[in-house]
């Protein structure tokens, strides 16, 4: 359970090889951590992230994950439960990017991702909620994205289950409201990661780490939504009511 101070001692990363999602286990890191499961469907890559985390002052586990799994999600939080105990701070990181030129035309390539990035996190989301719901404690960190906020041409479907699972976590986190359980919605704008390498970077740019503090800030706070950078709260503000041909000609990609 949190302590006074906010600090968690069961940590969750769904997505663990994520770069954000291990950057904010890595910042919500202190001498009360019991536990960080890095849950994730490629365990090599999970394990070496574990071995960068580990200090011998707490536990660092890889399990199997596959968000789009979801007949799998219920059983893995329950067990994870079983074996941990309360899960303090659950992050949601997982997802893909997609190539928008392919998944903007090809059926099937539309179809998987919406299913992992959509689906598959609704799906593990409620898994989740349930079990915070009758631990009376407990925050799901969801990431989301600037991409939901006004869906861009260039990559639309990726855009719009970021703008589904957006909408959804703030339905869910109402859903908590006297549960003692609540949801915290990051909004990232471009972070440079391995997601993004080789593409070019957006304005107001930012990095896992600087995502992070933001995070962990908006945790302490007891916010609902957080944004990375904040700045970018303020530029969507302007964005969204755009007239759609003028929103069409940025150069936003």
């Amino acid at each position: 359970m949190d302590n006074a101070f906010g600090q968690p001692q069961t940590i969750v990363v769904l997505g663990g090889t994520s770069d954000i999602g291990l950057a904010i286990a890595r910042e919500l890191i202190s001498p009360v951590t019991r536990t960080i499961v890095l849950a994730c469907r490629d365990l090599d890559r999970g394990e070496r992230a574990a071995a960068a985390l580990r200090d011998g002052a707490f536990e660092v586990v890889v399990v199997h994950f596959d968000g789009a799994d979801t007949a799998s999600h219920e059983a893995l939080i329950a067990g994870l439960a079983d074996t941990y105990g309360d899960l303090d701070v659950v992050v949601l990181a997982f997802g893909q990017l997609g190539n928008g030129e392919e998944t903007g035309r090809d059926v099937t390539g539309a179809a998987v991702l919406a299913h992992l990035n959509f689906t598959g996190a609704v799906s593990v989301a409620v898994a989740v909620a349930n079990r915070l719901r009758v631990q009376g404690h407990g925050t799901l960190v969801v990431l989301s994205s600037v991409a939901g906020e006004r869906v861009r041409k260039a990559n639309f479907v990726y855009g719009a289950t970021k703008a589904g699972l957006d909408g959804f976590a703030q339905g869910l986190g109402d859903s908590l409201v006297g549960s003692g359980a609540r949801v915290l919605v990051v909004r990232p704008g471009f972070v440079h990661s391995a997601m993004t390498k080789g593409m070019k970077a957006a304005p107001f740019a930012t990095t896992p780490d600087k995502v992070a503090e933001v995070t962990v800030r908006g945790l302490r706070r007891g916010s609902r939504t957080v944004w990375a950078p904040g700045i970018l709260r303020f530029v969507f503000s302007a964005l969204r009511h755009l007239p759609a041909p003028v929103w069409r000609r940025l150069p936003l990609g």
